[in-house]
């Protein structure tokens, strides 16, 4: 996806969880594309990305509708991500890492570190995680040498914010942000050492906290922060 694309997709996913855009809302490509200040393709990307998500309706005749989502139905899914990568990284750990793992790993969070020497991220920042992030966790999942994880992880994607790549960014925070995701990008240190190490039990409990930095940089933090969201959500829905 392209980097335009991929901040259209951020953006609408951060409107939706704020209740920016509210449930029920109809969304057509060139309002929308004027309201970001886009073309229509990363729109038009964007909306099919998040209808996979299960955060928009397609329309039977022209454009998509916000869907209703469930403070329950996000927590669920984030909590089912966190067990079955939890189960991957316990995995990997016990198979043991090869060498090809390790050295691609290694090679992950070197690019990561290289992100968070900074005190701020930019669009380009994000967009560079986002890519980074998603390939380490496809090889913890590889690791485990698990497929019934990968088919399990594949179909809760199609839940809101269950996928890893469904990151929702608040652009007008980018402080909170960046120890949002530096705090995630030092759990990938942690599961590494841990995979590396074949402490399986660590790694696993590293990575089901680990998914709860979808929405917090933190367990109290996202707690809170989450609980904000989610009553914003719940409001817009009645």
């Amino acid at each position: 996806m392209t980097k335009s694309g991929q901040n259209a997709v951020t953006t609408l996913r951060q409107m939706i969880l704020t209740g920016a855009l509210k449930t029920g809302e109809r969304l057509v490509e060139i309002a929308t594309s004027e309201r970001l200040g886009v073309s229509r393709t990363p729109v038009r990307i964007a909306f099919r990305t998040l209808e996979q998500e299960g955060l928009l309706t397609k329309l039977p005749r022209r454009g998509y509708e916000v869907r209703s989502v469930s403070p329950i139905e996000i927590e669920g899914a984030i909590e089912v991500r966190g067990v079955l990568e939890g189960l991957a990284a316990r995995q990997a750990a016990e198979n043991g890492l090869n060498e090809e793992q390790k050295h691609e790993m290694q090679s992950l969070l070197a690019c990561g570190d290289l992100l968070f020497e900074g005190a701020e991220l930019t669009e380009d920042d994000l967009a560079t995680y986002h890519d980074m992030n998603r390939r380490f966790h496809l090889l913890i999942i590889e690791a485990s040498g698990n497929l019934a994880i990968q088919a399990a992880l594949s179909k809760n994607e199609h839940l809101p914010f269950a996928s890893v790549s469904a990151l929702a960014i608040d652009k007008n925070n980018m402080q909170k942000e960046f120890k949002r995701f530096a705090f995630a990008h030092q759990q990938h240190h942690h599961v590494f050492h841990a995979m590396l190490s074949r402490q399986g039990a660590r790694a696993e409990g590293i990575m089901r906290e680990h998914a709860q930095a979808t929405l917090g940089y933190d367990r109290n933090y996202h707690r809170t922060e989450l609980k904000n969201k989610l009553t914003v959500i719940s409001h817009a829905n009645k």
